[in-house]
């Protein structure tokens, strides 16, 4: 908890709203993240990510204020309405020269999933993807993945959100979406259930660290970092973690 002489303290914070912290992320909320598309209810890891790191800034509950901001508006250049962003924003070179990021608050790796009767179901290699029509989120890190990594034969799917992208699936239109490990476990076991898991990709240097995303140069990142590092050092962010995310074990990997 920062001291009244800290730089960090409450009131020393220079805040888009005085005495409140503005959070923002997009709409639909998606678990596991949030928990019933309301970020302000302190469920799902980033909500509960979100809360940990307002408390440690010397917040109550009530302090904090939600807004909807659309995924790819929220690393466009310009000016910000909120303080920071929380919406599984990997933190990408490219992005950091328009915003600013915090450390990594959770490393990611990329999944495959396609429903039991996909001609890639069995996929065990990222050969045996190369020919198959995959879909993603626009602006999504699991898009890059496909087009930068997989590097199909034909070009990807690309949809608005990932509800957008699991309808196609469903319907046959594609056949597997890439998105985030949990985002799969989640869709697999409770929106999907004749989907699987593929496999998943290790995580790539650049791309699979989660950091929540300020206005370019907000000294308000430099808090927030030493936050996340006591929250580090004391566990409290491993135990959100270990209470909200599935650990990936059970996915296989791909091989080249």
């Amino acid at each position: 908890m920062p001291t009244p002489e800290d730089p960090c303290a409450k009131d020393k914070l220079s805040l888009i709203n005085a005495g409140k912290l503005t959070i923002g992320t997009d709409s639909p909320a998606y678990p596991p993240y949030f928990e019933d598309d309301d970020p302000s209810n302190g469920k799902g890891f980033e909500s509960a990510v979100a809360y940990a790191v307002a408390k440690n800034l010397g917040f109550t509950a009530d302090e904090v204020q939600w807004i909807v901001v659309p995924f790819n508006k929220s690393y466009a250049p310009g000016a910000k309405d909120f303080d920071f962003d929380i919406n599984q924003i990997s933190i990408t070179p490219k992005r950091a020269e328009v915003v600013t990021f915090s450390d990594g608050y959770y490393t990611v790796n990329q999944a495959v999933i396609a429903l039991a009767d996909s001609p890639v179901a069995n996929a065990t290699s990222l050969a045996q993807l190369q020919a198959a029509k995959l879909g993603a989120q626009v602006g999504t890190t699991s898009l890059s993945y496909i087009t930068e990594f997989i590097k199909p034969t034909q070009e990807p799917y690309v949809y608005n959100d990932t509800n957008d992208a699991k309808t196609a699936l469903r319907n046959g239109q594609i056949e597997a979406i890439v998105v985030d490990l949990p985002t799969a476990f989640y869709i697999t076991a409770v929106e999907i259930p004749k989907g699987k898991i593929v496999g998943q990709f290790p995580a790539v240097d650049g791309y699979e660290q989660f950091g929540m995303l300020f206005q370019k140069d907000n000294p308000l990142a430099i808090c927030v970092d030493k936050v996340l590092s006591g929250m580090k050092d004391s566990g409290e962010l491993e135990q959100i973690t270990n209470d909200w995310l599935v650990g990936g074990a059970d996915a296989p990997y791909f091989t080249e």
